[in-house]
């Protein structure tokens, strides 16, 4: 089993290249869903959350309303630690547990690891090799606010709370730049997923 991280950073098009290697064949985890499950209404994680954030973080339906915390985390280090603190380990203990079943079911896998914070919390040690989806600051700042519907005040606070991309390409083994057309990018990711199985060889 092959084991790749994937990262970049927020509007980059991190997603495009997940979806792409999947359809590839590679077997991607995806850590935004790993922590969404974590969160869920009456589990241990939900429980600290709203002891911690308040009845306000709460959607009608009792779950996690993920944008009202975002905009919190956002804005405040101190919280955004006190929100990684209760979700990490958790996603961790997950994601290990994946990669033991998938080694156990296909031990010939790719395995992809799409994690925003891989980089920023030092998970890509050990990895065959580290994915960055790149696009420079001035087009991820354009492709935010034009996703989120978001000021560029806004933009720029969520951009800023993140590793600088350019810091996250140097600390790349490899580099997708999503700067140009979406076919361009989907063509370098097949390319990347011809050179991962070479790996296997």
């Amino acid at each position: 089993m092959i084991v790749v991280g994937l990262t970049g950073g927020i509007a980059t098009g991190k997603s495009t290249v997940a979806a792409t290697l999947t359809d590839a064949g590679v077997i991607v985890i995806d850590a935004d869903i790993v922590a969404h499950d974590a969160i869920k209404k009456g589990l241990p994680a939900w429980h600290e959350i709203v002891k911690r954030f308040g009845d306000k973080v709460l959607l009608p339906d009792g779950e996690i309303n993920r944008v009202y915390l975002g905009n919190i985390i956002f804005n405040d280090a101190d919280k955004k630690h006190e929100l990684n603190r209760i979700v990490h380990p958790l996603v961790s203990l997950e994601i290990s547990r994946k990669l033991k079943q998938i080694k156990k079911d296909k031990p010939d896998a790719i395995v992809v690891l799409d994690v925003p914070l891989l980089l920023e919390s030092g998970m890509q040690k050990g990895m065959a090799e580290v994915i960055v989806v790149y696009i420079p600051e001035h087009l991820q700042l354009k492709r935010l606010m034009a996703r989120d519907d978001l000021s560029e005040a806004d933009a720029l606070s969520r951009i800023r709370s993140q590793m600088p991309i350019e810091e996250k390409k140097k600390l790349a083994s490899i580099v997708i730049d999503n700067s140009f057309s979406l076919e361009k990018t989907k063509e370098k990711t097949r390319e990347v997923y011809s050179y991962l199985l070479t790996l296997k060889d």
